[in-house]
């Protein structure tokens, strides 16, 4: 990591795992991606019981992306900061 991306990660991890799993998983990458395969891809197809299943979904995967998201950013501070970043 750049010593930028050390202060910008620094910032993120000071205001916790939550919030930077729903802005960077679910809003950045769920949402936009629910809004490409559901409302573009699939819009022959949809019903409200569509829309809802993919809502889940995409909201899941955006969650399970910023939680994965989180643990690779802290990996790569840690060894930036030599391990010595709790």
């Amino acid at each position: 990591m750049k010593p930028k991306q050390l202060e910008a990660w620094k910032k993120s991890r000071e205001q916790g795992m939550l919030r930077y799993v729903l802005i960077s998983g679910v809003m950045s990458y769920g949402l936009p991606m629910f809004v490409v395969m559901t409302l573009m891809v699939h819009r022959t197809e949809l019903t409200m019981q569509n829309v809802g299943l993919s809502a889940v979904i995409w909201a899941s995967a955006g969650a399970l992306f910023g939680v994965a998201m989180w643990y690779i950013q802290e990996w790569q501070f840690r060894k930036a900061s030599n391990g010595s970043a709790a």
